[in-house]
Order: structure tokens, then sequence, then C-alpha cells
């Protein structure tokens, strides 16, 4: 008898999945160049790494340290941003948060990559980890564009800001005509 009354008004939540692509943080286009930025970016670190000896040091440990960085911070913004736990951080701007984060990158990634390409032992490791690090500055620059196209850069505010469905409209101050007390 308890089936009965219980059944009709509890229904599985379709919405309730703890993959969330595409939302309001992530569309289907920017997954899947947040895919090939972490892959990318994987395979630049995994070349460097199998270099074998180096003559100048710096321009690879620099790269190493940028192609890693990549790497594991993208991934963990991927996974962030296509489930539900980004909603468990606190963190309420995560389109400020994602276009600083992917622009910083990019430079330090194009940078890494032109410093490791001038100065390498020219080996086909290096040659690759730098064709690979190049590959992967395109990424993040593309992702960076295709943001700025879809969504306009996150730091301009709109003079006029519309008012949220169910929130409280936003009244602009009107300027007084006349300054009380003048005549005083």
């Amino acid at each position: 008898m308890a089936e009965s009354v219980y059944a009709p008004t509890t229904a599985p939540n379709p919405k309730s999945s703890w993959f969330t692509v595409p939302s309001e943080n992530l569309d289907k286009i920017h997954f899947i160049i947040k895919i090939f930025e972490v892959l990318l970016s994987f395979v630049a670190f995994i070349m460097e790494e199998v270099v074998n000896s180096c003559v100048s040091c710096g321009a690879l440990y620099f790269f190493e340290f940028v192609s890693c960085t990549a790497f594991l911070f993208t991934l963990l913004l991927l996974i962030l941003l296509s489930t539900t736990l980004h909603t468990r951080t606190g963190i309420t701007c995560w389109p400020t948060l994602d276009f600083v984060y992917t622009a910083v990158i990019a430079v330090l990634f194009l940078i890494a990559s032109v410093v490791f390409a001038s100065d390498n032992g020219n080996t086909t490791m290096e040659r690759t980890a730098v064709v690979f690090g190049f590959l992967a500055s395109v990424m993040f620059i593309i992702d960076l564009g295709l943001f700025v196209k879809d969504r306009g850069i996150p730091f301009k505010k709109d003079a006029k800001q519309q008012p949220s469905n169910g929130g409280p409209a936003i009244v602009e101050a009107q300027p007084e005509t006349e300054k009380l007390n003048a005549g005083e």
C-alpha cells in the first residue's frame, strides 16, 4: 500500500547527473578544446621528459614546468567545470577564472616553446616536444579567442544591468532637478 502512495510522486531527476556538459560554464566546443589542451600539454611534457641529456638545461626545465603545470591545472579545471564539483568549491566567478587561467597559460606556453626551440640540443625528442608545445599554445589561444567571441571579456561590465529573473529590479538614480534649501 505504501508503494502505491509514493510511486507516482517519486521520480528520478534526469538533471541529477554528475557530468554537466554543456553547462553555463562549459559548452561542448570549449569542452573538446580543453580536452585537446590537456592531451597536447601532456604529450609535450612526456616528450620533454624523455630527453636524455641537455646542453643548456634552463630552457628544458622552464618548458618542463610550464607543460606540466598546463597539463595538471587544465585537467583540474576540465574536471571541475564538466562535473558538479565546481558548485562545491565556493568560487562564483568561473568565467573570469577560466579566462585569466587560459590567457596566462597561453602566454607562458608560447614563451616556453619559443625559448626551448631556440635553445635545445636539436634532438628528435626536443624538436617533437617543441612542436607539441606550439600546438598546445595554439589550442590555448584558440580557446581564448572563442571565449572572447562567445562571451566577451569577463572584466567588462555593462553600464545597465538587466534584472535577473525573479531578482530585484535595478532602478537608476535620477539626478535632482533642483537643490534643496537653495534659497536660504
